[in-house]
């Protein structure tokens, strides 16, 4: 019932969501494995679904020393750790924002794992549902994962690209971040400390629409009617024209990033996950204010 109510709200790929009510069901599957990434990466200690492992966007993610993701090897070694072979589904799940699952999706496309779906609604509808928690940390045999060939180019941007882009006539890029954080009021979102970068503002020519306006209040995405109605009739985006998404660090605008391709179908999405704490240190590097 529920995964129709997915189908229903007229997405371009609907089966990349997966309900609350699906992953209930598939707890023990042994061909599933349901992954937690956060903000907070506390949260995963004080309670998470039962057989779920943790992923820390952070620490395992990571690369321990460049400013970059893991090595191939790298990435084949998490994977065995976790549990999780090449041809395993992997059901990410975050807090509240669901942020980080997004994010956390994002990375695994780049080493070309896409046997991957978002949990709907995150942690937020899990709990707000009654469904269970548990602190039990949960032990799967490791797998003989073989290391993938990883490709950014369909799925990032660089900065030396971005800095091309914005020369173009038809650049499109989206500012997921607050209005106060577009504007250059902030550094960060509000209530967070400010820091990051030197300087306030936006990347030229980019369309401020706040990754938040993607969702309703308990987590989940707005129908595909709702999210054309935001990013087409009222911002002008261009399905068909190459797009990048950008935020502070890349987490926000990989929720962005989702819902533009995933959802609505946009032909060629990137995100630009260097964002506004690259740019906004760049010597030279074009920003605009209000």
């Amino acid at each position: 019932m529920a995964e129709k109510q997915i189908e229903e709200r007229g997405y371009a790929v609907p089966d990349v969501l997966v309900s609350t009510e699906w992953v209930a069901q598939h707890l023990d599957d042994p061909n599933v494995r349901i992954v937690e990434s956060d903000e907070d990466v506390l949260l995963y200690d004080m309670g998470h679904i039962p057989g779920a492992v943790k992923i820390d966007w952070h620490t395992d993610l990571q690369h321990p020393v460049i400013r970059d993701y893991l090595t191939e090897e790298q990435f084949a070694n998490l994977m065995r750790e976790k549990g999780i072979s090449n041809d395993t589904l992997v059901v990410f799940y975050g807090d509240k924002n669901n942020w980080w699952a997004c994010y956390a999706f994002w990375v695994f496309q780049l080493f070309g794992h896409t046997n991957a779906k978002i949990m709907d609604g995150g942690r937020q509808k899990w709990i707000e549902e009654g469904r269970p928690l548990t602190r039990e940390v949960p032990s799967y045999p490791p797998t003989d994962y073989k290391v993938p060939q990883r490709n950014d180019e369909p799925w990032r941007v660089f900065r030396q690209y971005v800095h091309q882009f914005i020369e173009r006539d038809d650049a499109q890029l989206v500012d997921v971040r607050s209005p106060q954080e577009y504007t250059g009021e902030k550094l960060h979102m509000p209530d967070y400390p400010q820091e990051g970068a030197l300087r306030g503002g936006h990347i030229p020519k980019a369309k401020n629409i706040p990754w938040s306006r993607a969702v309703n209040p308990d987590g989940t995405f707005k129908s595909a009617e709702e999210l054309r109605k935001i990013y087409i009739e009222e911002q002008g985006l261009d399905p068909n024209k190459e797009t990048i998404a950008y935020c502070r660090i890349g987490e926000r605008s990989s929720h962005t990033w989702f819902v533009l391709k995933y959802l609505l179908g946009f032909e060629n999405v990137r995100n630009y996950d260097g964002s506004w704490t690259e740019w906004g240190n760049l010597v030279r590097a074009p920003i605009e204010k209000p």
